[in-house]
């Protein structure tokens, strides 16, 4: 069967890919994610819906379910939100701040309350207490008190590591500087929500057109602007407010319920939200999101659905968590908003690697409280009325530069069109003609054929690489980003006005800049606002990137199909740059050579890399690229990996009835040590954990010679007391 290309693959079910579509899923998914949370986290800007992002981590987790052997190191699982922006400075968590799993239906309510029991061991009829409320739409923070003083507050930031925003936090009325209670812990992590009321959001966008500043697209997003300037006195002229709604650090629990804890709080005068209930049965949960959706019209906050939480504290912590949320919380969102307006234009985006992308240019109309005005119309497909499956969507209707089309804001964040109304359709309307040439280069854009699948693909590029102006300036801020050789001071700005000054055209110019502006061949303090000091700190960021690791210089090239994940599995394999090389040379000269079986061999890898290097390597231009920059920089070898524990890598399997634990907690405390747990003993086995009533699976262990031992020796060699 041959390979399938990036979008069919996108549409296969989880349950039909095989371990080499699944491992290359993985790749995509846990680098579109981490896009997804640097725009939506870091800038405030997200790209996609909530519920398009929402899809991209079930889709991750189901085939993580199904395939535990090909986990990678920075698996969205493992990850919240996005790194701390600069200008902040960073701040540990004393406890990870994880986001919530989300249910879209009554039944994922259900299936929640099922997992809970299964885990717990309780039948359907023992009452399990959960407290149900808002789930605001602001920025989540983190107020740690130590003896009833305010000492820290921190954005959650990617989870585990977020900004230092206590001076501005200061300056919200909602958040009390001293608790003066005889109770309070000596050391209290009260988290909750900034957030700012529509009201003063209204009011705010007013103030800002006044001053002929751009309007908050959002209350979320001016709540996090707001609270994240770094002039506090910015900050206090902006009308936010807080809800606590959890718990980080508390050096002793002042309660054992969620609403004991509530109760807590008000006291010591935090604001909790007058909306929270507690329920015994999911079809009150139910009837609670259905309320909220019917007044969430007349609440003077956004709110994008509610949360359930199990109430019983020490309940909470014998559930504790799966990969990156909760296993007793969960959030129940709302449905989407939409309306109709007119497409007036359609433009089209070149990405990085050449992509061309139609946005339609709408008639700005409200919806849900946000000024929309742009919607991706994601390929030419899509516009003609066909899915990524080929199968007509919008019962076949195309989309016209004119029409009157019905937007949905899926997920209250990016638009989607999801009709087109016919009926007012212009009579002079003509069906979009896709550009057959690169808009900015002119060169021509193809739709690739894929020789295995016979199809073509779904996205049309441009065929310019790096001669075409729009990726070659995509690609130098690539080869400078946070993953790659993160240059500060280098941002896309810079990158932008250097090359349009004809500073850079290639990565390797980067590094030539200093010798270039001494020798008066350019002259960047000409610009403006590079003045000296500034120039002689970018001359030093630069610098201190001579040295660079091998997975960070192969992801840097910009290679298709090769990110983050790829390029350290590459990385490990080769372990200098040189032996990678080499293979690049072999690949490109012969496709079906050792060097791309071995690839291919790679756990993780496959066809689509060897083909994207082969690609890459037999352009002569970007070895001269790769010479250049070999000049100008020192590629650092790559460590061996280290073992975190003594059971890190092994596989393991749990047979047999365990004594002290629930099979689910012994298997989320082996995968806490970094290893993975499958449900039938094979060759590639290293432990079986056997209790009372093991059977075929012992057996098969013992006619393997795998090591077996019982629940005890498992706890002691966890380390487990």
């Amino acid at each position: 069967m041959g390979v399938l290309d990036h979008d069919e693959l996108r549409r296969k079910p989880v349950e039909e890919l095989t371990r080499e579509e699944a491992a290359r899923e993985l790749e995509r998914l846990a680098k579109e994610i981490a896009e997804h949370d640097h725009h939506y986290y870091v800038e405030d800007a997200p790209v996609i819906s909530d519920a398009e992002y929402d899809a991209l981590r079930r889709r991750n987790e189901a085939i993580e379910a199904r395939f535990p052997n090909l986990i990678r190191p920075d698996s969205p699982s493992h990850r919240v939100g996005a790194p701390p922006a600069e200008g902040f400075r960073k701040v540990r968590h004393a406890q990870p701040m994880l986001s919530l799993s989300n249910a879209l239906s009554a039944t994922d309510v259900y299936d929640f309350d099922r997992r809970i029991r299964r885990f717990l061991g309780l039948s359907a009829e023992e009452i399990i207490e959960y407290t149900a409320e808002p789930k605001f739409d602001g920025l989540s923070i983190n107020l740690r008190y130590e003896k009833g003083k305010l000492v820290q507050a921190a954005t959650r930031g990617d989870g585990y590591e977020g900004e230092d925003v206590t001076a501005n936090a200061r300056t919200i009325a909602d958040i009390p500087r001293h608790i003066a209670a005889d109770d309070v812990p000596d050391v209290l992590e009260v988290r909750g929500e900034v957030y700012m009321p529509v009201s003063g959001f209204i009011r705010l966008n007013e103030e800002q057109r006044k001053k002929g500043e751009k309007p908050f697209a959002n209350p979320r997003n001016a709540a996090a602007g707001s609270l994240r300037q770094l002039d506090p006195s910015i900050t206090a002229q902006r009308p936010l407010r807080f809800y606590a709604w959890g718990h980080g650090e508390v050096s002793e629990m002042p309660a054992d319920t969620e609403m004991g804890l509530y109760d807590c709080y008000r006291r010591w005068g935090f604001p909790i939200s007058d909306l929270v209930e507690l329920h015994e049965h999911v079809e009150e949960l139910i009837r609670y999101h259905e309320q909220m959706l019917e007044r969430r019209p007349e609440l003077d906050f956004d709110i994008d659905g509610v949360v359930y939480k199990v109430n019983q504290l020490h309940l909470q912590d014998r559930l504790g968590f799966v990969q990156r949320s909760p296993r007793w919380a969960i959030a129940h969102k709302f449905p989407a908003h939409r309306g109709i307006t007119v497409l007036n234009d359609i433009q089209i985006h070149v990405g990085r690697t050449g992509a061309l992308t139609p946005v339609g240019i709408l008639e700005p109309v409200t919806i849900g409280g946000v000024v929309v005005s742009r919607v991706s119309l994601h390929n030419e497909d899509y516009i003609k009325g066909l899915g990524s499956d080929g199968q007509p969507i919008r019962d076949g209707k195309d989309i016209r530069i004119g029409d009157t089309v019905v937007v949905e804001r899926a997920g209250d964040v990016i638009p989607q069109v999801v009709d087109v109304l016919l009926d007012k359709r212009p009579a002079d309307a003509k069906p979009y003609e896709f550009p057959a040439h690169c808009p900015v280069c002119d060169s021509k854009a193809v739709r690739e054929f894929n020789p295995r699948t016979g199809k073509l693909d779904a996205v049309r590029r441009c065929t310019g690489g790096l001669y075409c102006p729009a990726q070659a300036v995509e690609r130098l801020k690539h080869f400078v980003s946070k993953r790659a050789f993160d240059i500060d001071g280098l941002g896309e700005k810079a990158i932008e006005q250097f090359f349009d000054h004809k500073f850079i055209k290639t990565p390797a110019d980067i590094f030539t800049l200093e010798q270039r502006e001494k020798a008066g061949e350019i002259c960047i303090h000409c610009l403006e606002g590079w003045g000296e000091k500034k120039l002689t700190n970018l001359f030093a960021a630069i610098d201190a990137r001579r040295r660079i690791p091998l997975d960070r210089f192969i992801y840097a090239l910009g290679i298709r199909h090769v990110g983050e994940v790829t390029a350290r599995l590459l990385a490990r394999h080769y372990r200098t740059v040189e032996a990678f090389l080499q293979a690049g040379r072999a690949i490109a000269h012969d496709r079906d050579s050792d060097a791309a079986h071995e690839i291919d061999n790679i756990d993780g890898l496959g066809p689509v890399v060897v083909e994207s290097l082969h690609n890459f390597f037999a352009e002569e231009h970007n070895w001269q690229v790769i010479d250049e920059l070999l000049r100008e920089v020192e590629v650092l070898p790559e460590e061996a990996p280290m073992q975190e524990s003594p059971v890190a890598g092994k596989t393991i399997v749990f047979t047999g009835k365990l004594e002290h634990m629930t099979r689910d907690e012994a298997k989320d405390m082996a995968e806490r040590l970094s290893a993975h747990v499958t449900n039938s003993v094979s060759k590639k086995t290293d432990l079986v954990v056997a209790g009372p009533g093991a059977g075929s699976k012992l057996k098969k262990a013992k006619e393997l010679g795998i090591q077996v031992i019982d629940e005890a020796e498992w706890l002691k060699l966890a380390s487990i007391e």
